[in-house]
């Protein structure tokens, strides 16, 4: 009878079901379907199998780095770091392609834009649902007048911006939360957005002017255009290693094609 988990071999080396199930922890996968998992984890078992004895044949010596104050690598993840350093070479960065990436998206390398912009908060309390309510009734009210913005401000609001209206003055990339500056980026001139929700609770947010940031020059970015592009270079070129040795290596019970 086929056992329900049976073990892996590659290149005549088990891989054992109880270090596969063991190992399966580490990948999710949906109740329904555990084989899933247990196959995740089998390929990942028989790729860092291929890479060690890759190591081995390449007659490298673990020497484990430190990767944090006392913790240093395992014999084996030294041993895969260093096949990894001595045989991946990723393609260099091309500054004459970089700036063609430049000039081809100009706008993915601007400045922060920054807001001229108000706001009412309504701050977090057990009964949200109420605060919303709350919250919807003050928007009616600014729809029909938004000249009002300044007084119901300075009545609801939580905020001590309320003492001037509720103005925030100039703010910038990373002056607020995630979810109010999303709602900023969305918002047209002179609008006022339906209740924001934050940690802090509830926004009513006005959009008084914005100034798109310039796009900046080429040599300013041209560091972090060559820090992604070593990145992706180093990805490539990690897969491609990998699929290498998969194609020379002898796998049973399990399939890395897709890997």
């Amino acid at each position: 009878m086929k056992p329900l988990l049976p073990p892996v071999f590659v290149n005549g080396i088990e891989i054992s079901a109880a270090r596969i199930a063991a190992e399966a922890q580490n990948h999710p996968a949906p109740k329904e379907k555990p084989g899933l998992a247990w196959k995740a984890a089998a390929r990942a078992l028989a790729i860092r199998e291929i890479m060690l004895q890759e190591a081995r044949a390449r007659g490298l010596t673990p020497d484990p780095a430190e990767v944090a104050p006392g913790q240093f690598e395992t014999e084996d993840e030294a041993l895969i770091r260093q096949l990894g350093e001595a045989a991946i070479t990723p393609a260099p960065a091309n500054d004459a392609q970089l700036r063609r990436v430049y000039d081809t998206h100009p706008d993915r390398f601007r400045a922060p834009a920054l807001y001229e912009t108000a706001h009412i908060l309504f701050p977090r309390q057990p009964d949200m649902a109420a605060l919303r309510t709350q919250a919807e009734t003050v928007v009616a009210e600014l729809r029909a007048n938004p000249r009002r913005f300044g007084e119901l401000a300075r009545h609801h609001s939580a905020c001590s911006s309320k003492n001037n209206g509720g103005l925030l003055g100039q703010l910038g990339a990373g002056d607020t939360v995630a979810e109010f500056e999303a709602a900023l980026e969305r918002l047209r001139e002179g609008e006022i957005s339906d209740p924001v929700e934050t940690r802090f609770g509830l926004h009513l947010i006005r959009l008084d002017a914005r100034a798109r940031g310039a796009v900046l020059p080429f040599e300013a970015i041209l560091p972090r255009l060559r820090d992604a592009h070593a990145k992706a270079a180093w990805a490539r070129a990690a897969a491609d290693f990998t699929t290498a040795l998969v194609a020379q290596a002898r796998i049973e019970g399990v399939q890395l094609h897709a890997a």
